[in-house]
């Protein structure tokens, strides 16, 4: 505060508007419009009201602010709330009111360090908290710079309903400040449940306990899967009982599980559990690579976009591609063929290098889930980045592999 005073950013002026007596909130004009002028919580009139405030030079820094968001496409996202605070922008912003006086809040709030008459009262006060909580600015309480290095930070996610503060007093804030600003503002959207909004009086959140009793049931691997899966992340989304089982089977239990199983089975039974080397070309086996290769070259950048819907999909086309090439080219056929057993090789190579690369790219989702499928195949569970571990060929052969229980039994 003392530097926004210092380079001039604040002002004294007077803030007017509708007051909400009962809430102890102002309202602004459209929103007053809207209730007919009335309070939407009791129903009672509103009271037009000013005091005098100080004022964040808000309106000042809105060019800049536009063009930061203008030149760089993915500080604001998703594309649709970029576009809605675009729009409100180029309409015009007023200075933002950051203070009230301390006579009407009591003891409450951080007096103002200049005039300490008036305490600070949002957004300030609150915004601040996402750089001061990592030891910033150093001030010498033996906690200067201690979390430095997570400011700037790469995603600040948020609530679509509190994206303008965020997006638009936030980073004002920042530039008045000269400090740098988050690489990306991501607003998350809401969830509706089993087809309508969640409400006190239909009484269908999903509770704690509820979410608890699903994580027990299925895991919380398997929760957060359905989370990241079911939407694109940034857009509404229905949560429902039908919905969720029926992803997990046929997804996760009917597809990487199974797959799995296939996989572990078929190298116990003709390879003594271990993975086979490849000493052939297979054909087939191209869709297979094609998937791999597109899950390898997108996953990144998927995730750097938050598009976590995109980055499962491309691991469930890989369990896709590898389930067609096993019904294709029938290793169990080809078993009883002994000349063939160069082609069952790579077959079973390419199928456990395969289910590898799915569960190595699932870790990040599903680890506890991940990290015992990976067991099976004989690898550690280590903490080597993806741009190592995440390519083609990398499964060494003579890997020892093991049957199990199913990784997602199938539920009913």
């Amino acid at each position: 505060m003392q530097r926004l005073v210092d380079a001039d950013e604040i002002y004294l002026g007077k803030y007017e508007g509708w007051y909400d007596e009962g809430q102890e909130e102002f309202v602004t004009e459209s929103t007053a419009r809207e209730n007919e002028y009335k309070s939407a919580i009791n129903g009672r009139p509103l009271v037009r009201y000013s005091e005098p405030s100080y004022f964040f030079r808000l309106a000042k820094w809105v060019p800049a602010l536009i063009e930061h968001i203008e030149g760089d496409p993915g500080f604001v996202q998703p594309v649709a709330r970029r576009n809605e605070v675009l729009s409100k922008l180029h309409q015009g912003v007023e200075d933002l009111s950051i203070s009230r006086q301390q006579e009407r809040l009591g003891n409450w709030g951080v007096p103002l360090p200049h005039d300490p008459t008036h305490s600070v009262y949002v957004w300030i006060d609150a915004l601040s908290n996402y750089y001061t909580a990592l030891g910033l600015p150093e001030i010498g309480d033996g906690r200067d710079g201690e979390a430095k290095q997570y400011w700037p930070a790469d995603v600040h996610l948020i609530g679509k309903d509190i994206l303008w503060f965020h997006a638009v007093y936030w980073p004002c804030m920042l530039m008045a400040l000269d400090l740098p600003l988050p690489k990306c503002v991501f607003a998350h959207g809401w969830w509706t449940s089993e087809g309508k909004k969640m409400s006190k009086s239909l009484g269908n959140f999903i509770s704690r306990e509820q979410i608890a009793e699903i994580c027990r049931e299925y895991s919380r691997d398997v929760y957060r899967y359905f989370l990241l899966r079911a939407v694109a992340f940034g857009a509404d989304g229905d949560f429902s009982q039908d919905a969720f089982r029926t992803r997990y089977n046929t997804e996760l239990a009917n597809g990487v599980g199974n797959l799995l199983s296939r996989t572990t089975n078929m190298i116990a039974r003709y390879f003594d559990g271990r993975v086979p080397e490849a000493v052939e070309a297979v054909p087939e086996a191209e869709p297979v690579r094609s998937a791999a290769a597109a899950l390898i070259d997108t996953a990144s950048e998927a995730m750097a976009a938050c598009r976590f819907d995109r980055y499962l999909e491309a691991v469930g086309a890989l369990v896709t591609a590898t389930d067609r090439f096993i019904d294709e080219t029938e290793p169990f056929r080809l078993a009883k063929d002994e000349a063939a057993r160069p082609r069952l090789a790579t077959i079973l190579y390419t199928c456990a290098e395969a289910v590898r690369l799915v569960l190595l790219y699932l870790r990040p989702v599903m680890p506890e889930a991940a990290g015992a499928g990976l067991d099976r195949l004989g690898i550690a569970a280590g903490d080597e980045p993806l741009a190592a571990a995440g390519q083609w060929g990398v499964l060494p052969p003579g890997s020892p592999t093991e049957k199990g229980k199913p990784l997602f039994p199938r539920k009913t």
